[in-house]
């Protein structure tokens, strides 16, 4: 068993805050521009999640529909 499986997993929603809190001074323009995409592919990654639920939620409702 290695060290990061005894330490506690972060919450949720605790990683989007910290990407709020951070210095962006830090950053060169192309790491922010690096920084951009990655938020855009969790973005479309995130959407993808909702069309999903939807779909299986449209899916249950219209299979649980008894009018």
């Amino acid at each position: 068993m290695s060290f990061e499986e005894l330490e506690p997993r972060p919450g949720r929603g605790e990683a989007l805050a910290g990407l709020g809190r951070e210095d962006l001074d830090l950053y060169a323009v192309e790491e922010l521009h690096e920084r951009i995409a990655a938020l855009e592919a969790e973005i479309a990654r995130s959407r993808a999640a909702i069309e999903g639920k939807a779909s299986k939620r449209s899916a249950a409702d219209a299979l649980f529909n008894f009018r």
